[in-house]
């Protein structure tokens, strides 16, 4: 486990070795700003790492987990689950991956087609959309195909494309996405 005891101060840390995933970790913090942290191999049985950490902060402090290889050339990576805080805690959840490679930014689009002509295109207004790492809804109406010359009674293809549509000699960028739910709903009214 590995704190900063005070702003600007060197980083201490203490290791614990024949540890084999999964493990549970713990984190405590009391009313007088002692920290103690905590691991389990069960998420029952806790057993207390290092000492207890006198790191004095103000009221309001940002929480989290974080994991480090101590290595610029060497890429460590964990997973974090079932993650859970006690105590007055606001904000939603936020995540960050650092010198983990994310997706190319590329523009997102929607195109549809029949057999008798050009497909109209739709471009998320996000032209890094291919970043966007929550999921999200993307509505498009229907006019804005019908706008484009495509008879909405006579569509027999879908594509959903990353990069510029009808584009094919300039490569796109790498990584994944994942894509469900695609409907077609009647006309929605504002609230």
């Amino acid at each position: 486990f590995q704190r900063r005891p005070g702003t600007g101060e060197t980083s201490i840390d203490e290791t614990t070795g024949g540890i084999t995933a999964p493990y549970w970790v713990k984190i405590e913090r009391d009313l007088a700003g002692n920290f103690t942290a905590y691991s389990s191999a069960n998420g029952s049985a806790w057993q207390k790492q290092g000492l207890t950490e006198p790191i004095q902060m103000g009221a309001n402090v940002y929480i989290g987990l974080a994991v480090t290889a101590h290595n610029a050339s060497a890429i460590c990576e964990a997973v974090f689950t079932n993650v859970t805080t006690t105590g007055t805690v606001s904000s939603q959840w936020m995540n960050q991956d650092i010198g983990i490679t994310s997706n190319a930014a590329e523009p997102l689009y929607v195109a549809v087609s029949n057999a008798a002509g050009t497909p109209a295109v739709v471009v998320h207004d996000n032209p890094a959309a291919a970043q966007i790492d929550t999921w999200t809804e993307w509505v498009i109406p229907l006019q804005t195909f019908a706008d484009q010359g495509i008879a909405l009674t006579n569509i027999d293809r879908i594509a959903i494309g990353l990069g510029t549509q009808g584009n094919m000699t300039i490569p796109g960028g790498s990584g994944k996405m994942f894509f469900d739910d695609i409907r077609l709903y009647q006309q929605r009214s504002a609230p």
